[in-house]
């Protein structure tokens, strides 16, 4: 297995010359996954967007998020 430097931050695993993972600094792998969640969170939006918008009751909210009370 050789480790080769890409830049201060990162390096690049390889296994039979081939790259098999990546050692990245913690705070820019957590840039990354916020990054990844804002991009789901903007298709899920644009999904909503494309749906007629509906007026409901608080409650009816309330069932549809939590299920009816016990």
């Amino acid at each position: 297995m050789k480790v080769k430097t890409k830049s201060k931050s990162q390096e690049i695993i390889f296994k039979d010359g081939k790259p098999k993972a990546i050692i990245l600094d913690i705070e820019e792998y957590q840039e990354m996954l916020e990054r990844l969640e804002d991009t789901e969170d903007l298709k899920t939006l644009e999904k909503m967007r494309k749906r007629p918008l509906r007026f409901r009751r608080f409650e009816e909210f309330l069932l549809e998020v939590s299920g009816p009370p016990f």
